[in-house]
């Protein structure tokens, strides 16, 4: 895949048929939005993803806006659902005040080549949001592409969407989470020192700092799957600010590995949630969160066990 960032003078040689939007989650939803554009293969153009590196509005509000996926986990979501060219266009106000014209003529025709596009119902761009799917259609006989518009993919009677899925992961409920995902909730990072708590406690566990544009989930203890260079192993993880141990701790996510005595300082690791377990809470007493850290780990290597059964 081409990756294409931090640039807005680029230029695309090859024909190409172009999606639009933030694809945060790269959830269902966004799936439906790929498969349209994976069918232009057979007409010879390239699949490519345009998005913004920051999200539009944030700059604005001078907030910084939480991402279920990360900007690195995203374009490795879709390197890995093939898509050959992903654009994340810097976002300012000069583009900001882009006319939606001039965004289909100058950025999608003539800098993406598109010769298709594909679009969900409610995408909005431009100037105060005023280019929408009318607009894509109507334009598309003037700069001769092909327009297609994708109908939101559906959870009984409620739309799949970002919002959505953040509101279940505030819930804890990973589950339903990874259900509208269609893949298990992650976080990745590289395993920094901790304070080796959990060493002296008797489980050594690894530490990754998500960092601020990260969306967690509900603190708590989790279900959870690791993977180390293509290896699988089963885990446990704990994400919060470790209420019980004095001072002030930056949200981290903090994980136990089944089965795995390997010193993983400095190596890039991915954490894949699978079910919550309890919420995080201030133990009176080091002693007694030990106790229930070490009930964690023999829940969680039960129910390990009990989903390799079944």
């Amino acid at each position: 895949m081409q990756y294409i960032a931090g640039t807005r003078e680029f230029h695309i040689e090859e024909t190409t048929a172009v999606t639009l939007g933030k694809f945060d989650g790269l959830h269902r939803g966004h799936r439906k939005l790929l498969e349209e554009v994976f069918r232009f293969r057979e007409k010879g153009y390239a699949p490519a993803v345009f998005t913004f590196e920051t999200a539009p509005g944030t700059l604005m509000r001078g907030t910084l806006q939480t991402m279920i996926t990360t900007n690195a986990e995203r374009r490795d979501n879709l390197e890995q659902a093939g898509v050959d060219y992903l654009v994340e266009y810097p976002f300012n106000q000069e583009v900001a005040h882009l006319q939606p014209e001039e965004f289909v003529e100058h950025i999608l025709v003539g800098q993406m080549h598109a010769k298709a596009i594909v679009s969900g119902t409610d995408f909005h761009f431009g100037y105060q949001r005023r280019g929408d799917v009318k607009l894509l259609e109507k334009l598309s006989s003037c700069y001769g592409y092909e327009m297609v518009v994708v109908e939101k993919a559906k959870d009984g009677k409620r739309e799949i969407s970002s919002t959505y899925i953040r509101e279940e992961l505030a819930k804890g409920n990973v589950r339903k989470a990874n259900e509208l995902l269609g893949y298990n909730y992650m976080v990745h990072g590289q395993v920094i020192h901790g304070n080796h708590l959990g060493s002296t406690l008797g489980f050594p566990t690894v530490n990754v700092e998500p960092g601020p544009q990260k969306h967690l989930p509900a603190f708590g203890v989790y279900l959870s799957r690791t993977v180390i260079d293509g290896s699988v192993y089963n885990s446990i993880t704990n994400i919060g600010r470790k209420p019980t141990i004095d001072g002030v701790h930056p949200v981290g996510v903090e994980t136990y590995i089944y089965d795995l005595n390997e010193n993983l300082y400095g190596r890039w690791i991915e954490v894949q949630l699978i079910d919550f377990l309890r919420p995080e809470v201030r133990f009176d007493s080091v002693d007694a969160l030990k106790r229930q850290v070490l009930s964690d780990k023999e829940t969680g290597r039960r129910l390990h066990e009990s989903t390799e059964r079944s």
